[in-house]
């Protein structure tokens, strides 16, 4: 993993950034700290980006947020799957485990791009070993799927779920793709006793 040398941002930084990005209807205060304290302890080559995942919320809520941290600007509010050994409508249950098909938590740098099955996906590394290390091994990815949907919800009262991965809607993962590869911070939160005590980067 790598740190920055300089000290974390202060929490009266992080809420400035928090206001002036105006979150507060959309995104929870603390989750935004966790992530904002973990990103200032990461080296990341794309600097610009800070992805959200809120696993807290149900899937059919928006709870995938990319934000432009050089503007203090959201740029996109969306949905986002979970893995279907997580839970139905909530994530429930995380693993690092091969073969859990459940999500995993915690922060991870963006990578390469790759055209697979779902069209063009963006590879994942995860940077706390313990909750998301397996996470390329995995083939845990950001990638687009027809099931991230409204139409979806309308129909089975859920979105549909992915194998671990947090697949995002066709529409907008072309372009959040392209914003937030090579280097960018994702940061996936869930009410997971274990991460929240034990993670080092969120406190």
């Amino acid at each position: 993993m790598r740190y920055q040398t300089k000290t974390p941002l202060p929490l009266p930084e992080i809420d400035r950034i928090y206001t002036d990005a105006a979150l507060e209807p959309v995104l929870d205060r603390d989750v935004f700290r966790m992530a904002m304290t973990g990103y200032s302890k990461i080296s990341p080559e794309n600097g610009t980006y800070l992805s959200i995942i809120d696993f807290s919320r149900p899937s059919t809520d928006k709870r995938y947020y990319l934000i432009d941290l050089a503007k203090r600007t959201l740029l996109y509010h969306t949905y986002t799957s979970h893995g279907v050994n997580s839970g139905e409508d909530m994530a429930v249950s995380f693993s690092n485990r091969n073969g859990s098909r459940q999500s995993s938590l915690g922060f991870y740098l963006t990578a390469e791009t790759y055209e697979g099955k779902h069209g063009t996906s963006l590879k994942l590394d995860g940077l706390e070993r313990a909750f998301n290390g397996k996470a390329r091994k995995r083939y845990i990815v950001i990638h687009s799927a027809d099931y991230v949907s409204d139409d979806f919800i309308r129909e089975n009262g859920r979105l549909g779920r992915s194998w671990g991965c947090p697949a995002l809607p066709l529409d907008v993962t072309p372009d959040i793709i392209d914003r937030i590869r090579n280097g960018s911070v994702l940061f996936i939160y869930g009410k997971d006793p274990e991460y929240l005590s034990k993670s080092r980067l969120i406190r």
